[in-house]
């Protein structure tokens, strides 16, 4: 009897620790290929900025993504002729916090293509702000001449892969 107790005590431990319902619905939906569309600011103004610490906003538009939930890896692809095209990898996560979650974070940490990191495994932390079956709101917050500074990444699922 003590022997089945604390197997049945091990296993709501061990259920408990999991990630929330939300994580793994939004793990299946991430799953797939989207189109980066826009990348717009919490301000008006022009203005030059380097996404996780790679390229230009403007040569981000239009890439390509991947988002594979079942190893948490995925890639971009730049596809623009003046810019530096190519694959770029990464492993991302998303460590949610509670039960409710209607805003949480993704973790995304740049590799090369044998998923090794290229930052001493350190990455960028971003919000998804909005995540249906086929469009996706990722921001990034940063700071701009010491005031916080929002970028907006709006994708598209693509419906065929």
């Amino acid at each position: 009897m003590k022997k089945q107790w604390l197997i049945a005590m091990c296993s709501l431990v061990l259920l408990s620790c999991g990630p929330s319902k939300t994580i793994k619905e939004s793990k299946k939906t991430l799953k797939g290929t989207w189109t980066l569309n826009e990348i717009s600011y919490d301000r008006t103004g022009i203005f030059n900025v380097t996404i996780f610490g790679d390229t230009s906003a403007e040569c981000l538009e239009g890439s390509t993504w991947r988002f594979i939930p079942n190893n948490n890896f995925g890639n971009y692809e730049i596809t623009d002729a003046n810019c530096p095209t190519g694959k770029r990898y990464f492993v991302w996560s998303l460590p949610g916090t509670g039960e409710n979650e209607t805003a949480y974070d993704i973790i995304l940490k740049p590799t090369d293509e044998k998923m090794k990191s290229t930052m001493d495994n350190k990455g960028f932390k971003l919000s998804i702000s909005y995540l249906s079956d086929n469009q996706l709101q990722i921001n990034q917050k940063v700071q701009l001449e010491g005031s916080p500074f929002t970028i907006s990444m709006n994708f598209s699922k693509n419906l065929t892969q």
